[in-house]
């Protein structure tokens, strides 16, 4: 029985596509309830952020794919085709379907769903982290490594661009407002 291989480039794309859309995303958040505006801000600038983001770097990993192959086939190595467009795909996919995880306690609320307002932040706080430790974990079924490890590795990572965001926000708020 043959193992199916997956493509390192997906795997890498899924994971950079999944960690930018969630700590991005986040960061809009962050931002917006740092600056204490309304909710609806947040609906209006995360989602418009998550698809221009998602779609801006799905462009990029398409074009840096291209020119990473363009090189070595002047290089006259290894030239493969195939996944050319499709980790751009993978890359956009795994943005906005992680991005939405920050914004689904807005998305609630705002759908006329039982969800208290005040507690938006703090669920979406424990949202992001939640989907940043399980992206990072997951990377081991596939890799070797602590899930723990890598899942508080990924973690880490988007708390400090979350805390920046969040103390931007309210530094500018009240730089503008006083």
């Amino acid at each position: 029985m043959r193992k199916k291989l997956i493509n390192p480039k997906f795997l890498k794309a899924a994971v950079y596509g999944a960690n930018d859309g969630i700590i991005t995303t986040f960061a809009v958040v962050a931002g917006v309830a740092g600056a204490k505006l309304a909710a609806s801000v947040v609906l209006i600038l995360g989602i418009a952020n998550m698809v221009a983001d998602g779609l801006s770097m799905a462009v990029g990993d398409y074009l840096g794919e291209h020119s990473e192959q363009r090189l070595r086939k002047q290089q006259q190595q290894a030239f493969e085709e195939d996944g050319l467009w499709k980790t751009g795909v993978v890359t956009f996919v795994a943005f906005v379907v992680a991005g939405t995880l920050p914004l689904l306690p807005y998305i609630v609320h705002s759908l006329g769903l039982s969800f208290p307002q005040e507690y938006q932040f703090i669920y979406s706080i424990l949202a992001t982290g939640g989907a940043l430790f399980v992206v990072g974990s997951m990377r081991t079924f596939l890799t070797k490594g602590s899930w723990l490890i890598n899942g508080l590795e990924m973690l880490s990572i988007g708390a400090i661009a979350a805390l920046v965001a969040y103390f931007l926000g309210a530094g500018i708020e009240s730089l503008i407002n006083s």
